[in-house]
Order: C-alpha cells, then sequence, then structure tokens
C-alpha cells in the first residue's frame, strides 16, 4: 500500500498523545530530517517541554502539506514551528521551483492560522550543494525563498525564524563548524538553531498570555484609568518609543483599541531583550 507523504510515520505516536493539559504550551515542530534530527543530537532541547517533534527525513512541503492536519492540527499545538523546503531544491520528489515551495509553506501556514494556531515559518538553511544530489547550485533557490517567506510572514503577523544569517559563511553555504555534509546541522548546528528557536517561540507564548490577561481586564479597567494610566501599564512590559506612544495616543481612544493596537504591531517585550 503506498503511502507517498508517509501518514503511517506518526500515526501510532498520535494516537498515544493525549490532549493538551489546562494551560500548556504545546508546540509541534514540522518538518524534514533537519527537524527529526533535532530530537536525535540534541534531545535535551526538547525534554520536559511540551514540544512535538513532527519531521520526517527526505521530505518536501506537498508532503508535509498532506500530513500537516493529522501531525500538526489534530495535536491541538498552541504554536506550530515549520521548517522545509531544502529537499524541494534537492528534487526529492521531483522538479520544483520557488514558487511551489512558498506557496506550500504559505498552505501550512494558512491551515494553522485558521485553526487558532500560532505560526513561525523558518528560513529554509544555508546549502551549498547535495551530497545526494550534486549540481543543482542550491543558494540562488534558498535565497529567493527566504525572501519570500519572510515577507509573507511580515505581511500576515506571522513570525519568520531566520536561521540563515546565523549558519551561513561568505560562499553561502552552511558554516563548516555547525555540519558536517553541507546540509545537515551537527550539535553545534543545533545549538545555535535552540537558541534562535526558543527565543521566538518565548516572545509568541509569553506576550500571548501578557495581551490576554490585560483583555480579559479591559472592561474592569476601561473608564477608570485615564488613557496615560493604561499605557503606563504596557510600557512596563512592552518597549515603546515616545514617538510610538504618542502615535497610539492619537490613533486609539479606549482601551480595547489600544490593546489591538499593540497585539497587531507586535511589539517587543522587555522580558525579550534580557
Amino acid at each position: 500500500e503506498q503511502d507517498w507523504s508517509n501518514l503511517n510515520y506518526y500515526r501510532s505516536k498520535n494516537l498515544e498523545l493525549s490532549s493538551p493539559k489546562k494551560n500548556e504550551k504545546r508546540v509541534v515542530f514540522m518538518g524534514n530530517s533537519i527537524t527529526e534530527g533535532w530530537s536525535t543530537l540534541q534531545p535535551e532541547f526538547f525534554e520536559g517541554k511540551p514540544y512535538i517533534n513532527r519531521g520526517i527525513s527526505g521530505q518536501t512541503t506537498p508532503q508535509m502539506l498532506i500530513r500537516f492536519r493529522q501531525d500538526v492540527i489534530d495535536l491541538q499545538p498552541k504554536l506550530v514551528v515549520i521548517l522545509a523546503g531544502i529537499n524541494d531544491i534537492a528534487g526529492n520528489t521531483g522538479p520544483s521551483n520557488v514558487a511551489m515551495i512558498t506557496n506550500n509553506i504559505m498552505s501550512m501556514a494558512e491551515l494553522a492560522k485558521s485553526n487558532n494556531i500560532k505560526v513561525i515559518i523558518s528560513s529554509i538553511l544555508p546549502a551549498k550543494d547535495f551530497p545526494w544530489n550534486p549540481g543543482m547550485n542550491p543558494p540562488p533557490k534558498i535565497l529567493s525563498a527566504n525572501q519570500i517567506l519572510k515577507s509573507y510572514a511580515s505581511t500576515n503577523k506571522m513570525t519568520y525564524l531566520d536561521y540563515y544569517s546565523s549558519m551561513v559563511d561568505d560562499n553561502n553555504a552552511l558554516k563548516d563548524e555547525y555540519g558536517s555534509d553541507g546540509v545537515h546541522p551537527n550539535k553545534e548546528g543545533y545549538e545555535v538553531m535552540s537558541l534562535l528557536a526558543e527565543r521566538a517561540i518565548n516572545k509568541i507564548l509569553d506576550d500571548e498570555n501578557y495581551r490576554k490577561k490585560y483583555s480579559d481586564k479591559s472592561k474592569e479597567l476601561a473608564g477608570k484609568n485615564t488613557w496615560e494610566e493604561i499605557v503606563k501599564q504596557y510600557n512596563e512590559h512592552f518597549v515603546l518609543a515616545e514617538k510610538e506612544l504618542n502615535q497610539i495616543k492619537q490613533e486609539t481612544d479606549s482601551y480595547k483599541k489600544i490593546v489591538k493596537y499593540i497585539s497587531d504591531k507586535g511589539y517587543v517585550s522587555k522580558r525579550e531583550l534580557k
């Protein structure tokens, strides 16, 4: 029986997985061998956290898109981290262009968003060539895809996680210290990725909880606090420049609008800068 997208790979593990506990901040990592190998070479990144690895070696974005509902949405995470595209460029399941790759990643992101799952879209990691399929000249496609994904994430108020800039050398290749075959990270490479991923995850989940807390209190606070007192509460948590405070004051006239404005703008929390 053919299973092109490998739906059977995680089927039993998904069935064994219980629904998220109250206040659990479940995160699913969707990807290929770079994601799957993360649990092997750096298991401590996942241990003791509600992080679920759903990477499958060799997979391309159309295969991930098919299994996205089963391996991500049905697991009811708060957040999904999507890292995909390198195997498409390598031609693992046939020829594909940048538009095909990015469209599939966007479709996964939109499926997540429509199910109230926060989205982190990761950059494709640098690669100069593929040991299993040499001569493909991946750097131009990687750079083009990453530019499109970054723009898409910004336009749609999603998070773009830039691994590429921290892991690329002067020749558009994966730095030697971060990988042994030019494509897959080693332990040191995953340590870099972990720092970047953890920072992005914590920013989304921590700020979401903060905004929810104040949104729930909006009726109580509205009408009792002056505009300056309300913004002061936010400024204790978020980094707001004076010109931004003035802009908020001009564009908002109620507490609920202030909550929405700051949420939409995605201001960086002070905790994130520590």
